[in-house]
């Protein structure tokens, strides 16, 4: 099964503290490869630092704004910004805006809880 119906995919809570919803992800829907999935960080909160060993991240804001930090960058990030999170590389968001912060979030090799290590 290679397609997911988002009123259908229930969102969890990652390690990092984001409200996810996987929309393709190969334990579910049989792509080999990678992942994809919506993060939704409320208003007034943000993810825990952390990095992924294995996976490359590729995040794409939707909607809101917000602050990343990606390694020793802190910039500010809004609908339509496209950022290339690289393996190894600590990152977090936090919202700054007066609603959900939303992105997707492509993962290859796919998310993996085992692949995200929290940071201090």
């Amino acid at each position: 099964m290679h397609k997911s119906r988002y009123t259908s995919v229930k969102p969890f809570t990652t390690k990092d503290g984001s409200i996810i919803r996987e929309l393709m992800h190969p334990s579910v829907h049989g792509n080999a490869n990678q992942s994809l999935a919506e993060a939704i960080v409320p208003v007034g909160q943000g993810t825990q630092l952390h990095q992924h060993h294995r996976s490359e991240e590729i995040y794409h804001v939707t909607e809101g704004e917000g602050r990343m930090v990606r390694g020793d960058e802190i910039f500010a990030i809004i609908p339509g910004d496209t950022i290339c999170i690289p393996p190894g590389t600590p990152h977090r968001v936090d919202n700054t805006g007066p609603t959900e912060l939303k992105i997707l979030c492509s993962c290859s090799p796919p998310y993996s809880h085992d692949d995200t290590e929290l940071l201090k």
